[in-house]
């Protein structure tokens, strides 16, 4: 399967209860991250994380479902039509 660049916007609503889960999700799936932006909602508990990711359909699928199972994660993603 062919691998093809791609992001995956995460929107987190309690970063304190879900932000270990998130970074270890994300630690398991490193070889896909190209870059990563994380940025806390000062004063709230809320945060936006956004991935550019380098990845096949079915590896993006694993990452993104991982992270949309958590309590208070939603997450959306695409990828490129051509690597």
């Amino acid at each position: 399967m062919e691998e093809r660049l791609g992001f995956a916007g995460i929107v987190v609503d309690d970063h304190e209860r879900s932000g270990e889960a998130i970074n270890r999700i994300l630690a398991d799936h490193a070889a896909l991250i190209v870059a990563r932006l994380g940025i806390p909602n000062i004063g709230e508990k809320t945060a936006v994380i956004t991935l550019v990711v380098r990845a096949t359909t079915d590896a993006m699928g694993t990452l993104t479902g991982k992270l949309g199972m958590l309590d208070g994660v939603q997450v959306k993603s695409a990828l490129g039509r051509k690597a």
